[in-house]
């Protein structure tokens, strides 16, 4: 099953996830990827994956992620955080985390923790996922 996976990096971690999605490219290939601006340039400049762009992190691509993660429609986000700068659109990326937590989608904000996820998603332990959409309640006409 091909996973949607949103790739996000702050500025100064966006190197750091171009050589992890090169490192694991031959995995990265078989699922629909999405990222921030120019972490998504970056990335498609440095490998030959396909990635969806949304606008960067601070004009609103954390919204954007957020919207498809609010309607289950993305798998697992690997967000590379910068804990030691301050972020001018904090409040965006702590929504964004929280709808992850609200909607069960796994999340890694660090290098170490993306690495155990992308072997997971290699290994097919991601699976369950196509339960979440197999079953995916539709909008309620009371709501």
């Amino acid at each position: 099953m091909s996973m949607k996976i949103a790739l996000i990096a702050h500025d100064r971690k966006k190197d750091e996830m171009v050589n992890f999605v090169i490192a694991y490219e031959p995995v990265f290939q078989h699922h629909e990827l999405f990222a921030t601006g120019t972490t998504g340039t970056r990335i498609m400049e440095n490998t030959k994956l396909q990635v969806h762009r949304f606008m960067s992190g601070p004009l609103g691509g954390d919204q954007q992620i957020g919207a498809m993660v609010a309607t289950n429609e993305m798998d697992f986000i690997i967000f590379l955080r910068d804990p030691l700068m301050a972020q001018p659109h904090e409040p965006d990326i702590i929504a964004l985390l929280r709808l992850c937590d609200v909607q069960g989608i796994p999340v890694a904000t660090n290098i170490a923790t993306a690495e155990i996820l992308v072997k997971a998603l290699d290994r097919g332990d991601f699976a369950w996922r196509e339960l979440v959409h197999k079953y995916k309640p539709g909008l309620d006409d009371n709501e």
